[in-house]
């Protein structure tokens, strides 16, 4: 028996809407964090704040960055929005403005090529003796690394498309989470656009920054054990 063309388009339809549902419910536990805060950070905390966000390839794919940005300026939280290639030198201006005492809460947000390079950006802030408070990661595009640490990292990808998950390299701490988007319609290039993922990114800014009074310790390079024959022997670094 041949089946009734009404019912198998009806069957189809309530089929593309469960599938819409469902991705509109993984969109919501995105933007509704536990992490996620009502209150916008104090003045004082947020002055005290820079978020860098870093574009992806050719500076025109990641605009959904500015827009991060503008938001942030508007609660009095200084950005600033350049392209991935930036990393070290704005890596050396965070650390200059950090231990002039002008900055305590360094927070770096990357979308594709721009997610690639924020461990680069970190290890070299930890170098410099500088530690991250939250590093947040919009489809990173190449199979990344930690190898030393934000307080906090969060990398937001599409697991059937061209982002990957972080994976944590040996001496690797803070604590990392992997978000998978996938089934939710976004895609690598709206990804930073999508207003959900964005209300997600600007209330982990916020509740970083309202934890930051309290900020993580830069992380170390081990040391030699000072020798028992000569108080005066300085420890050597491996």
């Amino acid at each position: 028996m041949r089946p009734n063309g009404r019912h198998t388009a009806g069957a189809s339809q309530s089929s593309a809407l469960r599938m819409w549902a469902m991705g509109l419910l993984l969109l919501s536990a995105v933007a509704i964090s536990p992490t996620s805060v009502k209150a916008a950070p104090s003045q004082a905390a947020a002055a005290t704040t820079h978020v860098y966000l870093l574009r992806g390839v050719l500076n025109i794919f990641s605009l959904g960055l500015d827009t991060i940005g503008a938001r942030l300026q508007a609660q009095g939280i200084p950005v600033t929005v350049a392209n991935f290639v930036s990393w070290s030198s704005l890596a050396d201006e965070a650390a200059s403005a950090y231990k002039a005492g002008r900055l305590k809460t360094i927070i770096l947000v990357g979308h594709s090529s721009g997610a690639t390079a924020l461990p680069d950006m970190i290890a070299k802030l930890n170098q410099l003796g500088v530690p991250v408070k939250l590093a947040i990661g919009l489809d990173s595009v190449f199979k990344t690394k930690l190898s030393t640490g934000a307080e906090r990292y969060i990398n937001i990808y599409i697991g059937d498309g061209p982002g990957e998950p972080v994976r944590r390299a040996e001496g690797f701490r803070g604590k990392l989470d992997n978000v998978d988007v996938r089934g939710t319609g976004v895609g690598h290039v709206s990804i930073d656009k999508n207003e959900a993922i964005q209300r997600r990114v600007i209330a982990e800014i916020d509740a970083a920054i309202m934890r930051s009074r309290a900020p993580v310790a830069p992380i170390a390079e081990p040391r030699a054990p000072r020798s028992s024959h000569s108080a005066a022997a300085a420890p050597s670094r491996n």
